[in-house]
């Protein structure tokens, strides 16, 4: 017999309270319910300290971490059982305290153009300002649009649209997972395609953290694991932990499921755009970790070390 309830009681969900953490928490909520209806599933609202230095790029003040640590520590003294986290806000090298149980099914995982005036960035004239937070973002724009002003973009979702319709910018670039998720898909002039800003890691995928051993947990949450985006993810996460990967690094991996291959694509960057060291690899399906070190490994043999090196 299991050492656990066949049906849990009670599952308290820690999540962020921006709107767009607060929709992922309750989306986590509903899937929960409809498995186990005499389930009572609660939500705990928390402010992590990434929502609130909003004064300064996060490769200043130390990483997308920030964004989970008091959702972390709720799972820690037992006032929460589950956090849910934008997987690419989940550090790579996570401590041995917790353990990712279940990636959800993946929204879009591209960036999307947003805009007042313009319909593409490809329509923006020379010195329109582009806002954005994210330093791979901001990469891909000086490569592909060198001609165009890079200006840094925080806080949540609808306080960046706020700052684009006040006219602090001529267009920002958001995920577009996070716009449709709200129902704001309509504010999407354009979505990049990969060959022009390569997601982050894990972009538009939804993640749930438990303290470790908590095997019960496990057996109620292994429904909600998206397998096919799982193993995108798993892929995407082992480039960036091959290469130390964080928001301080403009990097981006994405994987795309064909049959039975994994199609990974990758790059590191300065900052500026100027240095750029790209690669991509086919491998089996079964073994996504070890295509994202091999793609780690050719990112080097193209310059990624010596570009790692300068900005470190």
């Amino acid at each position: 017999m299991s050492a656990f309830p066949i049906t849990p009681e009670r599952i308290v969900i820690a999540t962020r309270e921006s709107r767009l953490a607060l929709w992922q928490a309750e989306h986590v909520q509903t899937q929960l319910r409809q498995l186990y209806p005499a389930c009572r599933v609660e939500l705990l609202g928390m402010t992590t300290r990434g929502d609130q230095i909003l004064d300064r790029p996060l490769a200043k003040i130390g990483g997308k971490g920030l964004f989970i640590k008091e959702l972390e520590t709720a799972l820690l003294d037992g006032s929460a059982d589950i956090a849910v986290h934008s997987m690419k806000d989940v550090p790579m090298q996570m401590a041995a305290e917790f353990e990712l149980l279940a990636i959800g099914e993946r929204e879009s995982p591209f960036d999307a153009f947003v805009s007042n005036k313009y319909a593409s960035l490809d329509d923006m004239p020379p010195g329109a300002v582009v806002g954005t937070s994210s330093l791979r973002r901001e990469a891909q724009l000086h490569a592909h649009y060198p001609y165009l002003a890079v200006s840094s973009l925080r806080g949540n979702l609808d306080t960046r649209l706020r700052k684009l319709d006040q006219g602090e910018y001529d267009a920002i670039i958001l995920a577009a997972a996070g716009l449709k998720r709200l129902g704001l898909a309509e504010r999407i002039r354009a979505v990049l395609p990969a060959e022009v800003s390569l997601p982050a890691v894990g972009q538009g995928a939804i993640g749930i953290e438990v303290k470790a051993g908590r095997p019960e947990l496990a057996a109620w949450l292994a429904p909600l694991d998206h397998a096919a985006t799982a193993v995108c993810v798993r892929a995407e996460r082992a480039v960036s932990r091959a290469l130390a990967g964080s928001c301080e690094v403009p990097l981006g991996a994405y994987a795309e499921l064909l049959g039975t291959q994994l199609w990974l694509r990758g790059f590191v960057a300065s900052p500026d755009g100027q240095r750029f060291a790209r690669a991509e690899l086919r491998g089996n399906v079964d073994q996504p970790e070890q295509l994202g070190e091999q793609l780690a490994a050719a990112l080097r043999a193209q310059g990624a070390a010596e570009i790692l090196a300068a900005l470190g």
